[in-house]
């Protein structure tokens, strides 16, 4: 599955775009200026997507990946 992909199914499973959940995030505290909050690991984020989300772990890393800027958002 392509990263844009899982991104995509991650929109339709949650009705959210990464740049809500990116605000989400930082309401809850994950992120602190658009970036991983000290002492935020990547279960952190993974736990709150299941949770609130039922995203399964390889969509919820998706997410952290993106959080953590180990990858950018696709060009389409």
């Amino acid at each position: 599955m392509s990263f844009q992909a899982y991104l995509d199914t991650i929109k339709a499973k949650t009705g959210k775009t990464p740049d809500d959940l990116r605000q989400l995030a930082e309401a809850r505290g994950l992120l602190e200026g658009g970036k991983v909050a000290k002492g935020v690991k990547a279960g952190d984020v993974v736990a709150w997507l299941k949770e609130d989300f039922d995203l399964g772990r390889g969509h919820a890393m998706a997410i952290w990946a993106l959080f953590a800027n180990i990858k950018q958002m696709p060009a389409k």
